[in-house]
């Protein structure tokens, strides 16, 4: 297809439109008015069991640090979605597909892997199973392992320091980013990086099946790598050198979110009859394409995404490298950049902290919270799950008490013991907690706070009780997008903060 026939699609066109989270892969269908046709999901853990994975994710017994997902579990979900899905889309009708992928997990592609797999998927026969001889392991690493530690610091010691190399790619090395993850492939498993002919993003590698051949890493899912040049937008030698050898011509090149990566390929178009000249769009990270959903564009503006990471984001033209955040490119306007604080326990923790405390039901949960007055009589509770990526602490959860003097000054905040905690205590705690942190972090980051409004999303963005709390805390307006089934891009009501 010539560039100038991009552009000129009929009026029935529908577009496709992949969200593969850690728990899930979700696919939403518009029309060419933007309006939602349809919209379907396919759940790991319950819809395929047989990959034996919990929140998505499987754990080493051996490495408690050590989190993985299977890539073929991602492949599997794909071809199931398109197959529940074809009942109610014409897919000869669909123009363009694209998607988000949770970012920095990494995929490990055996030599050959292009031509003898990817190009040569056989529509007769389901999709993963044509994939396994593909990898040079069945896992990833992703997300949320916290395993290497001692790679991030001889990253950040080869480049100069934590906030050189944060100046530099964007962030310093956290343990999720994938350099630090190839580093460790490299050093404890020296066979599978060998065998490796290319590295894929989650991503790119969902981009990848797509078109039959290996799909570009987006730049805005690239920064996350602790690799790229943020200012440049390419890969740093001395960062790929610092992470493992031959590094570069397994990253392959870059390109930009905009970018086309080719058209689907023949297994799709066979299989489940789609359009041959239908274009793959680049994937990227959920983050950035969270940030291009929601049309931010003013520096005053904040999203929340209340997902199993929680999120927090917002744009500045004027980045300050931290140790604490993230800055990314933007994916919309290449002036500016994203600043994102990444928080490890998000929903997880919330539902574990509702199972404990609220008999599981979020029903009781709200009450708690509702019947709890503000500040929670001094009671503060940080609560992690999972070893805490901002700040880097273990698991644990951790209660306070905050006495203050006549004059409202702190005096002293004492951890106390869970007989101390009631429920509603409890739940209070852990969404102040959450909340206070995230608007401490984001001040630290150079976000403006208070913001002007905030733009709540993910799964507990349809909670209004928790809401009103983080209205009352960042003191500003809350508002939460549509849902999938209604016309995306326009926001609710909003929460007001009143004093």
């Amino acid at each position: 297809m010539a560039d100038g026939d991009h552009c000129r699609l009929p009026n029935d066109s529908l577009f496709l439109g992949f969200d593969c989270s850690t728990q899930s892969l979700k696919a939403t269908v518009l029309d060419a008015d933007l309006t939602v046709v349809t919209y379907d999901a396919v759940h790991f853990d319950s819809d395929l069991p047989h990959y034996g994975t919990q929140g998505g994710v499987l754990r080493d017994p051996a490495d408690p640090g050590r989190v993985v997902s299977p890539p073929l579990m991602w492949a599997e979900a794909l071809e199931l979605l398109l197959a529940r899905l074809r009942p109610r889309v014409d897919y000869a009708r669909v123009a363009a597909v694209s998607g988000s992928a949770q970012q920095h997990g990494s995929v490990y592609w055996k030599h050959g892997a292009a031509a003898a797999a990817l190009a040569s998927l056989d529509p007769a026969k389901n999709l993963a199973p044509q994939l396994a001889a593909a990898l040079a392991t069945p896992e990833s690493p992703v997300w949320m392992d916290s395993s290497t530690a001692a790679q991030c610091r001889e990253v950040e010691e080869a480049m100069g320091g934590a906030l050189e190399l944060a100046t530099v790619t964007g962030c310093r090395a956290h343990e999720r980013c994938t350099g630090p993850q190839i580093r460790k492939m490299y050093q404890t498993r020296r066979q599978v990086y060998d065998t490796t002919e290319r590295v894929s993003l989650v991503s790119s590698f969902m981009a990848s099946l797509l078109i039959g051949g290996y799909a570009c890493i987006d730049e805005t899912d690239g920064a996350g790598m602790n690799l790229m040049d943020i200012a440049t937008r390419e890969m740093r030698r001395d960062a790929l050198e610092a992470t493992a050898p031959d590094l570069e011509h397994k990253i392959g090149k870059l390109a930009p979110a905009h970018a086309v990566a080719g058209t689907l390929a023949p297994y799709f178009v066979q299989r489940f009859q789609f359009r041959s000249n239908c274009l793959v769009v680049q994937w990227s990270g959920d983050n950035p394409n969270s940030l291009a959903g929601l049309t931010l564009s003013d520096p005053g503006d904040l999203a929340i995404s209340l997902g199993t990471s929680d999120t927090v984001f917002g744009i500045t033209d004027l980045p300050e490298p931290s140790l604490d955040g993230n800055i990314l490119p933007n994916p919309v306007d290449p002036k500016t950049y994203m600043v994102m604080l990444c928080y490890k326990n998000g929903s997880l923790t919330r539902e574990d902290v509702r199972n404990h405390y609220a008999e599981g039901s979020w029903d009781v949960f709200n009450k708690h919270l509702e019947k709890t007055a503000p500040l929670n009589g001094g009671k503060l509770g940080y609560y992690y799950k999972e070893p805490e990526i901002l700040p880097p602490l273990p698991v644990g959860f951790h209660r306070y008490v905050v006495n203050s003097s006549a004059s409202g000054s702190l005096d002293e905040m004492v951890e106390h013991q869970i007989n101390q905690f009631d429920p509603p205590s409890e739940v209070r705690a852990i969404i102040e907690g959450q909340f206070l942190s995230m608007r401490g972090h984001a001040e630290r980051c150079g976000l403006p706070v208070p913001p002007k409004r905030i733009i709540a999303t993910g799964g507990a963005s349809s909670n209004q009780i928790i809401l009103q709390t983080m209205a009352s805390i960042f003191g500003c307006a809350v508002y939460t997008v549509q849902r999938p089934a209604t016309s995306p891009g326009n926001y609710t009501h909003p929460y007001i903060y009143t004093d």
